[in-house]
C-alpha cells in the first residue's frame, strides 16, 4: 500500500466545523466592524441633528463629545476582555458575542434612522 504524503495526511484530517477559537476570532473581528459602524453612523446622525437615545452614550457625548463616546466603547471592551479570562475557552465567544449583537442592532437602527433623514 502506499504511503500518504503529509499534505494529502492534513487535507483529510481538516474538519469543516469551526473550532470555538476559530468562532471567537471570527467575532472579535465583527466586534471591531460593529463597533466602527455604530461609531460611525452615530456621528453622522449627530451632524444630521439625530440625537442618541442611550442616556449613558448621551451623556458622554453631551460632555466630551466623540471622545466620550470612544472613551465609553474603549471601555466596554476593554471589561470584555477582562472578562474573556474568566469565561471556559469553549464558551468564550459568548463575550464577543455579547459586544458585536448589541452594536450590530444600533448601527442597524442607526442606519436606518439616517435612511429617515437623508
Amino acid at each position: 500500500m502506499a504511503s500518504m504524503s503529509s499534505r494529502t495526511q492534513h487535507a483529510l484530517d481538516w474538519s469543516p466545523m469551526p473550532t470555538p477559537s476559530d468562532t471567537e476570532r471570527v467575532l472579535w473581528g465583527l466586534v471591531a466592524i460593529v463597533l466602527i459602524g455604530d461609531v460611525v453612523t452615530t456621528i453622522v446622525g449627530l451632524h444630521l441633528g439625530l440625537s442618541e437615545s442611550n442616556p449613558i452614550a448621551r451623556s458622554a457625548i453631551d460632555g466630551w463629545g466623540v471622545v466620550g463616546m470612544l472613551a465609553l466603547k474603549a471601555g466596554a471592551v476593554a471589561i470584555a476582555v477582562a472578562c474573556r479570562g474568566l469565561v471556559a475557552p469553549a464558551y468564550r465567544s459568548i463575550v464577543p458575542a455579547a459586544l458585536a449583537i448589541p452594536w450590530g442592532a444600533a448601527t442597524i437602527v442607526n442606519l436606518y434612522m439616517l435612511s429617515l433623514v437623508v
